[in-house]
């Protein structure tokens, strides 16, 4: 489960993206939550019946900026980073 946030609004976004990331095998790691700012790491699950069923980098951002200007609208910037968890 990804770390919760001082915003529930936010928390309810990178629930909801963690949860569509993780069915392809995929995490997201909260890194900082600014007054305007999000930064997520994000490390693609692999599927290999479907490859192209695993949300890319692009597509995370795209689906977590998207929920956010509906949910959490003071966010208006988003990092999407890939790579592995921090340890």
């Amino acid at each position: 489960m990804v770390a919760s946030t001082s915003d529930p609004q936010v928390n309810m976004v990178l629930e909801n993206i963690e949860t569509m990331v993780a069915s392809e095998g995929g995490t997201l790691e909260f890194v900082n939550l600014g007054e305007t700012s999000l930064h997520v790491k994000y490390l693609p699950g692999i599927n290999e019946e479907c490859p192209e069923c695993v949300p890319t980098r692009d597509n995370v951002e795209m689906f977590m900026t998207m929920s956010l200007k509906l949910h959490a609208p003071q966010i208006t910037e988003v990092t999407v980073e890939e790579g592995p968890p921090n340890a």
